[in-house]
């Protein structure tokens, strides 16, 4: 579904990713395991177009993303949860759900709001409420139902568990395994060992830029 060769991309003069290569399957929770600064949001971003590439190739279900802009991915298929959520703050909660929506894809499941409710029940009674007075959890809820919102067939989710309560953990963590069921591709960027080994199939570890092991 998705498929990274000897990927490299920086700010400027600065390298960050050397030689990145990864797969990930229909179906399958890959996680790309490492410590801040080891380049994992930069993979995410170069991957989604929202940083140029110098070196490599991506390819989604046989298309080459490489000299492609973001909104040009998404509408392929490829979801995206940034890091730091950004979510629409002065939409409610129904409002941002509907500003994610892309028509349904052949390859890809379809996420009613009815379905995305029930993959996050705590969003069902918000349904009414600003993104301004939602919880830092319910935030990352709402980003995640958001992508989601679109029917991508693959998604990638920066730090999905950094911050949040434990109770707000294990809701995300049944939703990716759900993820995984419904035949959805995920890329995952963790620092959290714990969680990567609850969720994942297979794990890269990346250090510095270099993935050390497949």
């Amino acid at each position: 579904m998705l498929e990274v060769g000897r990927l490299s991309a920086g700010y400027g003069r600065a390298r960050v990713l050397f030689d990145v290569d990864l797969k990930v399957r229909g179906g399958e929770v890959v996680a790309l395991l490492g410590r801040n600064g080891a380049g994992k949001s930069t993979t995410l971003k170069a991957i989604m177009g929202l940083l140029p590439p110098s070196a490599g190739e991506v390819i989604f279900d046989g298309h080459d993303l490489r000299h492609l802009q973001p909104y040009e991915v998404a509408r392929l298929g490829v979801g995206y949860v940034p890091e730091d959520r950004r979510i629409f703050t002065d939409l409610t909660v129904a409002e941002n759900l509907e500003v994610g929506r892309q028509p349904p894809r052949a390859a890809a499941p379809v996420w009613t709001e009815q379905k995305l409710f029930e993959l996050f029940p705590a969003l069902a009674g918000l349904r009414g409420r600003r993104g301004s007075r939602m919880s830092g959890g319910e935030q990352q809820m709402l980003c995640i139902a958001r992508t989601l919102a679109g029917n991508p067939a693959a998604i990638l989710m920066d730090e999905p568990s950094e911050g949040l309560a434990p109770v707000v953990v294990e809701q995300v963590a049944r939703a990716i395994v759900e993820l995984k069921r419904s035949g959805v591709a995920v890329l995952l960027a963790e620092q959290s060992p714990a969680f990567t080994a609850r969720v994942a199939d297979r794990t890269y570890l990346l250090e510095t830029g270099i993935i050390r092991s497949p």
